[in-house]
């Protein structure tokens, strides 16, 4: 699911605690979690995809220890989150933290802020550290494809796994349907919520505004993919560095966190005055317990 404004989560909460008691669905066939499913269901998912990536990692000749989904959300926990900054401090400094928190450094040896290498786990961790730095290539290579920083677990919180590769993407393309692996998936909740003709105002108000301020998003979930690709073609995956870049990246480097900066500040203010307002309306229709 993708992070939401706190008032909105506060909504959901609300009728989800008063519809029927135990139940972990919204209605029928839809979900609360990520990509619609079920909180059992998400486990499942977890626990099914991890075992696949675990036995192609084998298939490789490289070691991977399935982990947990306990891991997995602490991984999903971790985006955008730093100690002591709300989301919205967190967005004002860093924005998606994607560029500006860019290292160049494989997930399992990044200092500091990592919700990929958070959710890989500690044994993983510790086992990669171990590998040669020729092995450790290889082994990224072969477990996330040609960009290194587009884990499941990051896949997961935002909801769209289009830029994973490898062991990963074989596994998750295992479990979930190819629709839900395509950068245009929204699940049904949220494509119900944009065909009503509220939302379909308010996102007309949105993509006006971004327009107004530079930039060309019709959709708040447009943002941050962009910004990823972005950073992917410059760093060749997010395989370059920091020290090792040219005068020219480092210069396009700092453009791209500029502009992400403003990009997602703008956008999570537009959130927050235009869109929320009307979702958090819409799901209260939505989801409000039958008489």
């Amino acid at each position: 699911m993708k992070k939401m404004m706190p008032a909105l989560a506060t909504v959901i909460a609300a009728v989800l605690f008063s519809s029927s008691a135990g139940s972990a669905e919204t209605r029928k066939g839809e979900g609360t979690e990520e990509f619609g499913l079920s909180p059992k269901q998400l486990v499942e998912a977890v626990e099914k995809v991890e075992g696949l990536i675990s036995k192609c990692m084998r298939d490789q000749g490289f070691a991977y220890v399935a982990v947990d989904y306990n891991t997995v959300r602490k991984g999903m926990a971790a985006d955008k989150s730093l100690p002591g900054l709300s989301e919205e401090e967190f967005i004002s400094k860093y924005g998606f933290g994607v560029s500006t928190l860019y290292t160049g450094q494989p997930p399992q040896l990044t200092d500091g802020y990592s919700p990929g290498k958070v959710a890989l786990g500690e044994r993983n961790v510790e086992n990669y550290k171990k590998l040669s730095a020729t092995d450790q290539i290889a082994y990224n290579r072969v477990l996330f494809g040609e960009n290194i920083n587009a884990t499941f677990a990051i896949g997961l919180e935002t909801e769209n796994f289009s830029m994973t590769g490898g062991c990963t993407r074989k596994a998750i393309e295992q479990v979930f349907p190819p629709a839900q692996v395509k950068s245009t998936f929204h699940n049904q909740k949220d494509a119900l919520i944009n065909k009503d003709t509220r939302m379909k105002s308010a996102l007309s108000r949105y993509a006006k505004e971004m327009n107004k301020a530079g930039f060309k998003y019709n959709h708040p979930d447009e943002v941050e993919p962009d910004i990823r690709e972005r950073l992917f073609a410059l760093t060749s995956g997010g395989t370059i560095p920091t020290a090792k870049l040219s005068t020219e990246q480092r210069s396009a480097l700092k453009d791209i966190q500029d502009y992400e900066r403003r990009a997602a500040a703008k956008s999570f203010k537009l959130q927050k005055d235009i869109t929320e307002p009307v979702e958090e309306k819409i799901l209260e229709e939505m989801f409000a317990r039958k008489p």
